[in-house]
């Protein structure tokens, strides 16, 4: 055999010098959502002495702020999966107004069953939501301008036409209108009601004089919350299309080249978020029994900071549905917890706020640690 062909085996690759210095701690703290992890331990465990006695960890106190915290984590998850994709949808909030004056008008006084309204109702939201990524897409305009555009839009026409066709701006009786309807319940109704009243049987939770229980289930947007995240997550870390999302957030242009269809991932997640958003509008509308036009004011924005507070980067390509998960509950967490610590229900913008501006700094530092910025 000749000798001169045979080589010497190649050495095993060392790994970088600086990723074996990092331990454990701190790959955990690199992940989007940890410190909204870390700051959700901390605002339960300040409550818990702020709010001592008040029955905010009572079974009905937990209830009211987990409540909270799935309306937002709604649509706060898709929120954060566009932001991650390099985008915003400013019309959240209208949307939910919106969506739930479509779905209670032809139920109330059109006499459609509560089951089709719904459908209706959901069809047509995610049709804007698509027409709203698609003049993002065609146009090129910042999808801010374009999403805000859809916000005052929506607005006008659940103010328009629930005045045009019914005289008023607040469409009730639609619980009346729903009473046997199948897919009702799937929105809003609740589930577990046999293990509550079991517990408070045994006097585990309280209850009302007549003996019946003060929590009598789990409302069903608290599932499709769980449900949304849930979805959002593995899509996120285990299909091509999450790598899709974050391609098309880190470099839009980069992503192109390599084959990744941008502008139909844009669109379906613009459409995505509509969908979202509409499943709150009518779990409101089947749970209260009303729809109103000016429902979910302002949620857009509060939709937004939840993603930030859970990790995603306003620049994109970087984020969590988790974390949003996350941010959603620091958010109920913090607007409970001022109310049943009986203060100023003003303070809750201040912190609010300031929340909002750690959330960015400890993300910008996050990704520079990451990335190697300086």
């Amino acid at each position: 055999m000749d000798e001169s062909r045979i080589t010497e085996a190649a050495p095993p690759p060392r790994l970088d010098e600086r990723l074996s210095r990092i331990n454990w701690a701190q790959r955990l703290m690199m992940r989007p959502d940890s410190g909204a992890g870390v700051g959700v331990v901390l605002l339960l465990v300040f409550f818990a002495f702020a709010a001592a006695g008040s029955g905010m960890f009572a079974a009905d106190g937990i209830m009211n702020w987990l409540h909270v915290s799935a309306e937002l984590g709604v649509v706060s998850v898709p929120a954060a999966l566009l932001m991650i994709a390099g985008e915003f949808d400013l019309s959240i909030g209208s949307m939910i107004g919106f969506s739930g004056m479509m779905a209670a008008i032809p139920a109330v006084y059109w006499g459609w069953p509560v089951w089709v309204a719904i459908l209706f109702a959901f069809a047509l939201s995610v049709a804007l939501g698509w027409l709203d990524g698609y003049l993002v897409i065609r146009t090129r305009l910042p999808s801010f301008i374009v999403s805000l555009a859809f916000l005052f839009i929506l607005r006008g026409l659940s103010l328009a036409l629930s005045v045009m066709l019914t005289n008023q701006t607040i469409i009730s009786g639609v619980n009346r209108a729903a009473k046997g309807d199948w897919l009702a319940p799937v929105f809003g109704g609740q589930i577990a009601q046999p293990v509550f009243v079991f517990l408070a049987h045994a006097h585990l939770i309280g209850t009302y004089r007549d003996g019946s229980p003060l929590v009598s289930g789990i409302p069903m947007v608290m599932i499709w919350w769980v449900i949304i995240a849930a979805v959002a997550h593995f899509v996120l870390s285990s299909t091509r299309f999450g790598n899709y999302i974050f391609a098309a957030g880190g470099d839009a242009n980069a992503a192109r080249s390599l084959g990744v269809p941008v502008a139909r991932v844009k669109v379906i997640l613009f459409a995505a978020t509509a969908f979202c958003s509409a499943l709150l509008g009518i779990a409101q509308v089947m749970e209260f029994g009303s729809a109103a036009a000016d429902r979910g004011l302002d949620m857009e924005f509060e939709a937004i900071i939840a993603a930030v507070i859970g990790g995603s980067l306003l620049t994109g390509g970087y984020g969590s549905a988790i974390g949003a998960c996350f941010g959603a509950l620091i958010f109920g967490i913090a607007q409970q917890g001022i109310y049943f610590a009986n203060w100023n229900n003003n303070w809750f913008r201040v912190f609010l706020g300031a929340l909002l501006l750690i959330a960015v700094l400890f993300n910008t530092l996050i990704r520079r640690r990451v990335t190697g910025e300086r």
